[in-house]
């Protein structure tokens, strides 16, 4: 049998990382279809299949020596986090050397850097923001167009659990470039939040990857104790 090479250990892992992004895509997929009847279902599947890709997928972002004993931690479901929001057009217009898509596709955005959590800075365009109607009042969470990849609207937040109960730099609500993406109507220019299905970013299992964090607007004053947790 020949040797392994560095060249075909490369190979295999690309071929595994296409595998892993499929089969995020498919889930997010069914969980978008499942949640139109069912949405109890819909996280039960986008929980267990999670789960499972974190325990044995050879791209999981768990390191290989903790992924055996891997198992998620999830707040309770909480039906009234689940919103489906209009995105609104920011009130200052963007300035003139701004580049990006404005909200769900139209328009120019505010081109602006995220931070990294390995350090450095991420390529985004600010396209627009929502207003998220919690039961202690309404906030506003920025959406973000990401540059790099193919392009996708990204929807980032830290609130009061982060650092204690979950990742300190904060979770993720979107990630479509990512395939994270749990619907809207581009007609009436809305998407589906839903915090149960808040999740932690790669750089929160291992320092290795290197994630775009939540910026300062989309830092809640207030525990979202939906979705994964870490303690």
């Amino acid at each position: 049998m020949a040797a392994d090479t560095g060249a075909e250990r490369g190979l295999s892992d690309t071929l595994q990382l296409a595998d892993w992004r499929r089969r995020i895509a498919d889930l997010y997929t069914e969980v978008r279809v499942l949640s139109a009847t069912d949405v109890e279902s819909a996280l039960e599947l986008w929980r267990t299949t999670r789960e499972r890709l974190f325990r044995e997928h050879p791209q999981s972002p768990v390191p290989v020596d903790k992924r055996s004993g891997f198992w998620a931690r999830h707040y309770p479901a909480d039906p009234s986090l689940r919103f489906e929001v209009a995105v609104a057009a920011d009130e200052t217009p963007p300035e003139p050397a701004a580049r990006g898509l404005g909200a769900l596709g139209g328009g120019l955005g505010i081109a602006m850097d995220l931070p990294v959590s390995a350090g450095g800075t991420m390529s985004f365009s600010r396209i627009g923001h929502v207003e998220v109607p919690l039961a202690t009042g309404a906030r506003r969470l920025g959406v973000y167009w990401m540059a790099g990849y193919a392009g996708g609207i990204f929807l980032p937040f830290r609130d009061a659990t982060s650092g204690s109960e979950t990742y300190a730099a904060g979770r993720y609500l979107l990630d479509s470039a990512k395939s994270a993406d749990l619907g809207g109507d581009p007609e009436r220019g809305t998407l589906v939040l839903d915090f149960n299905f808040a999740f932690q970013p790669s750089c929160a299992f291992d320092p290795k990857w290197a994630c775009p964090l939540a910026p300062p607007e989309n830092r809640l004053d207030i525990p979202i104790r939906a979705g994964e947790r870490l303690a």
